[in-house]
């Protein structure tokens, strides 16, 4: 096929009507429906009990007042006394909301750690994402396998704007014509396309903070063929126990570097107003 073949080709209006808009419309579509399933398939999340508020604010408190330690507003009796008081409760696990850990059994062994596949709260939000990946992964391999049962090897639209032949092998996939303008655009190319080109759509439809959004799924899966990143893992539950015992070792680090940012403010403000002379250096 020669240039000016190539040039003046032309596409039937019903490729258009049966190819172009019906696989744009069903992607919308179901990326509507995705969004909803999701929201019904996600768990509600649960109430954090008092003491799980405690035990976080707890550590909260630790590192605020550490990060202060270098220009603190609070005197060095309270704070050593307040540093104290933490670093005693962060060893003896006051704070903990399953109270003091029991780090040896009958035997006097170390206990091992407990499987995180006992804990109901871990099962639930690795399921969460289970049910999340499949909402995502079942939709597009359906409407990959009816685009190319029904629409293999179709030239559905020609682009508007010039290209370079970089962009040949990502829009004429399934195509294999090496003479063809890189304009044309494959029905299997268009899919990709509507992919990624219609997360602006669903914001406009379903808001910022949907799950239709393609672009959030880009880590998990590559439609192009590429390399594959590895899913995320779901999130680990937190050690507070070994947190607590870091954090008191950050208390007496920050202990060195204390400074009363009040110390000697009386003699600043007097030498500000020039009652008394300024300090020699």
């Amino acid at each position: 096929m020669s240039n000016s073949a190539s040039s003046s080709l032309y596409l039937d209006p019903q490729i258009r009507d049966w190819v172009l808009f019906p696989i744009t419309i069903v992607m919308t579509l179901v990326g509507i429906l995705r969004h909803y399933v999701t929201i019904l398939l996600t768990s509600s999340p649960k109430k954090l009990t008092r003491a799980a508020i405690r035990e976080q604010h707890a550590l909260l408190r630790s590192q605020i007042l550490r990060s202060t330690a270098s220009n603190s507003p609070i005197p060095p009796t309270f704070y050593k006394s307040i540093s104290a008081s933490l670093s005693h409760d962060f060893i003896a696990g006051t704070y903990l909301k399953d109270g003091p850990p029991k780090d040896e059994g009958n035997d006097g062994a170390p206990q091992p750690p407990l499987n995180p596949l006992t804990n109901p709260e871990q099962m639930e939000g690795m399921m969460d994402g289970m049910k999340k990946q499949m909402v995502m992964m079942i939709p597009q391999m359906v409407i990959m396998g009816w685009i190319n049962f029904f629409f293999q090897g179709f030239v559905a639209i020609k682009l508007p704007f010039p290209l370079t032949l970089g962009f040949k092998s990502m829009l004429q996939r399934g195509v294999e014509t090496q003479d063809m303008d890189v304009r044309w655009v494959s029905s299997l190319s268009w899919y990709f396309l509507n992919f990624f080109g219609l997360n602006g759509v669903y914001r406009l439809l379903l808001g910022n903070d949907n799950s239709a959004d393609s672009s959030k799924d880009l880590a998990s899966t590559s439609p192009f063929g590429g390399t594959r990143s590895q899913p995320q893992a779901p999130m680990q539950a937190q050690d507070y126990g070994k947190l607590f015992k870091a954090e008191r070792d950050n208390l007496e680090l920050a202990e060195g570097l204390y400074n009363w940012s009040a110390k000697n403010v009386e003699l600043r403000i007097l030498r500000k107003f020039g009652k008394i002379p300024p300090a020699k250096a």
